[in-house]
């Protein structure tokens, strides 16, 4: 019950749409919403097998998990052999609890858990001179979204900085290419405006000090750049590997959209491999001498240690974590009163409960498929998106006065049922 529609229950319709032998469609978004217009996300079909074995959202939960932790590998291993084990052992650490992969974990699912290994396997390859590898592991960004091929298109430029200038520019064009493509022709023909809808992230209007030289958007945006370099001690700085997050760092700051310049929800995810990769490179070249590298692998698990309080691997220690309370229990038998393959409007932490089973739009979303059969709402918990509990109290009566009946009014819980 901590997940949300908004995202977990949108990438769930996808994968079910996938499942089902259709183009992915996200009733969350709007009745009939492709989801090709809003982002180019194809790497979703891949989960449609195990999606058709078990339709659960714990599949793209898992799958997420996994592709997470296994990123760990190809840098530990990378560490382990140019370094040393205390390198392998501190790279290991640091990246298994850094706060983009914990914040992304602790945020629903996003189809970016693709190229967290992509990256990691990509610039392990770079890094260890195995430069066709780099480019072969780095090409199938461009079919997990539409802005990690200008990602692509700086490792193709790194590929040719070492010497492998004909491959390295063909990654490159590639890159640019397919985001162009991607942006300009494949998006706009699915979006219902027939554009890429994510242009006017670049209008640099917005609230008075949120513009481009705002000091909150400065500030926020230093504070992501000193927190990405915190857990490496500083050193990922010294390596030309970092250059692969520029493109994403590059977009998020451009915007004015504040979600996008801290360091909450899973956008810096994609950035945890690169910065570790570029932290292998640095220790890998020992600036300053073997001692050096000594107090740098020391500070760098230091760091990542004490940034393990303030992101949601916390948790784990905290006792509500692992109990469950009473009132899940109740939602459930609420829940089971809703029907197979019905649509439903639902309280937006309440969407991936139905998501595998129903037609699910978000209550007091205003592009909500309207009337629909069943309405879902949660009373008792605070709500602060997409509606306010008194603006969903107002919904409420509203449906009622449509004609709804209350099928269950519970612990909080109501359920309505459409005449």
């Amino acid at each position: 019950m901590r997940t949300t529609g908004f995202d977990l229950g949108i990438f769930e319709q996808a994968v079910r749409s996938y499942a089902s032998g259709h183009l992915p469609v996200s009733e969350l978004k709007g009745p009939g919403f492709a989801l090709l217009g809003d982002h180019f996300s194809p790497v979703l079909a891949t989960l449609a097998p195990f999606y058709r074995l078990w339709p659960s959202p714990l599949v793209l939960l898992l799958a997420q998990a996994a592709l997470f932790a296994v990123a760990v590998v190809p840098l530990a291993s990378w560490a382990q052999r140019t370094a040393g084990r205390a390198t392998a052992l501190t790279v290991a650490f640091g990246y298994g609890v850094s706060w983009g992969i914990a914040q992304a974990v602790g945020f629903d699912f996003h189809e970016i858990c693709f190229a967290v290994p992509l990256l990691a396997f990509s610039l392990t390859a770079l890094g260890d001179g195995r430069l066709r590898a780099a480019v072969l592991w780095a090409l199938p960004l461009l079919l997990v979204k539409e802005d990690l091929g200008l990602t692509l298109a700086v490792i193709g430029a790194l590929v040719a900085r070492r010497g492998r200038v004909r491959l390295g520019l063909a990654a490159a064009v590639a890159g640019v290419v397919g985001t162009l493509l991607e942006m300009l022709v494949i998006i706009p023909a699915f979006s219902p405006g027939g554009q890429y809808p994510y242009w006017n992230n670049l209008d640099s209007g917005g609230a008075a000090g949120t513009g481009f030289t705002g000091l909150p958007h400065l500030g926020a945006c230093a504070a992501t750049v000193v927190m990405l370099l915190a857990p490496t001690a500083f050193l990922a700085a010294r390596s030309p590997l970092l250059w692969a997050a520029l493109p994403t760092l590059g977009w998020r700051f451009l915007s004015h959209n504040p979600a996008y310049w801290g360091t909450n929800y899973h956008y810096s995810a994609v950035l945890m491999p690169i910065v570790f990769a570029a932290f292998v490179d640095a220790v890998t070249a020992r600036p300053g001498g073997e001692r050096t590298a000594r107090v740098h692998l020391a500070v760098s698990a230091a760091i990542s240690a004490l940034l393990l309080s303030l992101f949601p691997l916390a948790r784990l220690v905290q006792a509500a974590t692992w109990t469950s309370d009473p009132g899940i229990a109740t939602a459930h038998r609420v829940l089971d009163r809703i029907p197979d393959g019905a649509t439903v409007a639902a309280s937006n932490h309440l969407v991936p409960q139905l998501t595998s089973r129903a037609s699910v739009s978000e209550f007091g979303l205003p592009e909500s498929r309207p009337d629909p059969e069943w309405i879902i709402a949660d009373t008792a918990t605070p709500q602060s998106w997409p509606t306010s509990n008194a603006q969903q109290a107002r919904d409420i009566d509203a449906a009622k006065a449509r004609g709804y009946r209350t099928a269950v009014q519970q612990d909080g819980y109501i359920l309505l049922r459409r005449p």
